[in-house]
């Protein structure tokens, strides 16, 4: 795949580069194409969330529950 950008963004991309020790200018924009995925799924999550309903209350109970069912996953 090919990109074709205009100077200002080059300029902006090599900078990027430069600074955040990016091998290369692939990596950088790997890297904003992941964390642009990584969004897109919270922003699903967030919504699911949402549309779920009400929650319960974040109380010692709550945590309790929760520790009980991590707990309970990883021993299987």
């Amino acid at each position: 795949m090919n990109v074709s950008l205009p100077d200002s963004l080059k300029d902006f991309v090599e900078e990027q580069v430069g600074q955040r020790g990016y091998g290369t200018s692939s990596e950088f924009v790997r890297e904003l194409i992941r964390t642009e995925q990584a969004r897109s799924q919270l922003r699903a999550l967030i919504t699911d969330g949402l549309a779920s309903g009400e929650g319960e209350p974040f109380d010692s109970a709550y945590f309790d529950r929760l520790r009980q069912r991590v707990r309970g996953s990883s021993e299987g």
